[in-house]
């Protein structure tokens, strides 16, 4: 029993995005919106990172010529995963779930700042969150084999899906190559098409090379991990934990590098790694017993709440670091709002 306060603190987040996601039409530009209220101290950083999401996620189609990968990709699948929170948020979804729904639409999808100028990239992001709406019963599995189909076809020989903006290492915004492919492969997965078997099989071989230099691959790798209890090989995920385990500093947060200084989306990709890593035990060690293991969650934890803004949004990681850009920034929030949501003790 959660009892009156409880009761009482609940209701009062629910209002509380209510009236958020109401007020989104009083908002200004979508680079410059704030909170109609300033966010009290008791309310949840999830509720506000909902609420924040809930207004931006349908706001640009509403004032551009197409569906942001961004915000109906990965801040939509953030909003999905937050919906058990604040189910008020469902309307802000309803066009977005549309369009994930048909996924033969996405190839008529305009470009733009924030929008589908990287086509691959946009495929691969609708198809993760139609894969996530899915699991949640929020779309069809017809949508989920279509969409698998679309982005099974830019597949690579060698077994991976490379992007028009893949750097050496992936962004909120840009992913990377290991982060691509394994959100690539979670699709392929989902729709339990007989026709995707060998192509994801061609996946795990090419994840099982992939050499461990920054945390975004490692995190990839972790998640591999949790997908699938065959992959990668063994020196391969072992490498992966041990440089999470190094690239945690005292502050909480992971950086892009071992050495670099912590980053919200960087630490978001650790943190759910890492909580991948809780359910199988024996994939952590020896980088990690099941105490440390939970302690370091609990700080990737820690920093992302102390770093979120009043907005309920993040700053954008970007690379290199210090840069503007709306895009980065709405991906960098459904990532950290994603991380909190799954290590959250009231799940």
């Amino acid at each position: 029993m959660i009892g009156d306060l409880g009761t009482k603190i609940i209701d009062h987040v629910k209002r509380y995005v209510t009236v958020l996601v109401a007020g989104s039409a009083l908002a200004g530009t979508i680079g410059a919106r704030a909170f109609p209220v300033q966010p009290p101290a008791a309310i949840p950083s999830e509720a506000r990172a909902i609420a924040y999401l809930a207004r931006e996620v349908p706001a640009w189609r509403e004032e551009h010529p197409c569906y942001s990968c961004h915000n109906n990709g990965d801040a939509a699948r953030a909003l999905v995963a937050g919906l058990g929170r604040a189910p008020e948020a469902r309307a802000a979804l309803d066009d977005t779930l549309k369009w994930l729904s048909e996924p033969t639409r996405w190839e008529t999808n305009g470009g733009g700042e924030g929008g589908a100028d990287d086509r691959r990239l946009a495929r691969i992001q609708f198809a993760h969150a139609t894969t996530a709406a899915f699991r949640a019963k929020l779309t069809s599995k017809s949508a989920v084999d279509s969409a698998a189909a679309i982005v099974a076809a830019d597949q690579q020989d060698d077994g991976s899906w490379r992007l028009d903006s893949s750097d050496s290492i992936g962004s909120p915004a840009t992913y990377g190559t290991a982060l691509a492919t394994v959100f690539a492969r979670r699709t392929l997965i989902a729709s339990g098409l007989t026709s995707m078997k060998d192509r994801i099989t061609r996946a795990e071989r090419w994840l099982a090379r992939v050499a461990i230099h920054n945390t975004p691959d490692a995190a990839a790798i972790m998640f591999a991990i949790a997908d699938g209890p065959d992959t990668p090989a063994p020196g391969n995920w072992r490498a992966a934990a041990e440089l999470l385990r190094k690239g945690q500093g005292r502050d909480g947060g992971w950086g892009p590098y071992v050495t670099s200084p912590a980053e919200p989306f960087d630490t978001a990709l650790a943190t759910l790694a890492l909580h991948g890593l809780a359910g199988r035990p024996s994939r952590a060690e020896p980088a990690f017993t099941k105490a440390t293991l939970t302690d370091a969650i609990a700080k990737g934890r820690a920093y992302l709440i102390r770093q979120q803004l009043a907005d309920g949004s993040w700053n954008e990681t970007t690379r290199p670091a210090g840069q503007t850009s709306y895009a980065q920034r709405i991906s960098t929030t459904g990532w950290a709002l994603l991380a909190l949501i799954e290590t959250s003790t009231a799940r």
